[in-house]
């Protein structure tokens, strides 16, 4: 329907603008738009998202690779660990948890914990740690492979469980934001391609809804440019308050509405 063309393109939008300034991955809080607005259906939501992570994050990571944030070795042995964690969670979600109740559950498990972290730091944020090192390369590989799966089962891509986890470690955010973007757009294209090879072996709803994708992820595109020129002038505490209250909130519904 043309309607839910232009409803995603504004969601995208409007949802990239705002999280953006804060450093938050936009598929997060779209995925329950798709959900509970544009009725896309379980699974294919999954795959949807990712399409959306493709489409709107290529112009961050040109202006990363530019400015050579992405030389070093941990955009590396992220996206070389969450590529094949992406692509487990995407047959797991295809042929182990099709059912809404279910991945309601796995919203409510994210989105909780999410936004319960976000205001939590925001009000007691962490002693910056300049020149801690990075985690070794085991513990590293198995971060990035479980964030992979989990992404590949919700369809975030992973870089918004990656930055609080290498955060908590004492990582710089400028060596984080360019490495879990670059995993996160690296694993969204593997996402994807998987969703539309496993739909071929699957008699439900399991390929994307490439025309809304397209649309929200458009959209992403433009916000996503409008949130870094705005980020300068918005207050950031508050923005981190609004979204952790929001995804916190999101998560609570999700959960009533899955055990109900």
């Amino acid at each position: 329907m043309e309607w839910t063309i232009w409803a995603g393109f504004a969601a995208g939008l409007l949802i990239s603008t705002l999280t953006t300034p804060v450093g938050v991955s936009g598929a997060v809080f779209l995925l329950p738009v798709q959900l509970s607005v544009l009725g896309v259906p379980s699974p294919a939501i999954t795959p949807t998202n990712l399409l959306f992570n493709v489409v709107a994050g290529p112009g961050a990571l040109w202006r990363y690779r530019r400015d050579g944030a992405l030389r070093g070795t941990l955009a590396r042995r992220l996206v070389t660990w969450t590529l094949p964690g992406v692509l487990i969670g995407a047959a797991i979600r295809v042929f182990a948890l099709p059912g809404p109740g279910v991945f309601r559950l796995l919203v409510a498990a994210f989105l909780l914990p999410l936004g319960s972290w976000l205001c939590w730091r925001t009000l007691r944020p962490a002693t910056r740690r300049p020149d801690t090192a990075e985690p070794s390369p085991l513990a590293l590989a198995v971060i990035a492979l479980t964030v992979g799966v989990v992404g590949g089962i919700y369809g975030i891509g992973g870089g918004s469980l990656l930055g609080p986890v290498l955060a908590a470690r004492g990582l710089p955010m400028a060596r984080i934001a360019p490495a879990t973007l670059a995993a996160t757009f690296t694993t969204s294209v593997a996402g994807a391609a998987a969703y539309a090879v496993l739909a071929t072996a699957s008699s439900g709803p399991v390929a994307p809804d490439w025309g809304l994708g397209l649309a929200c992820g458009a959209g992403g595109l433009i916000g996503g440019y409008l949130g870094a020129r705005l980020q300068p002038h918005l207050p950031e505490t508050l923005l981190r308050l609004l979204l952790g209250a929001l995804a916190a909130a999101l998560g609570a519904l999700y959960a009533v509405q899955a055990l109900a």
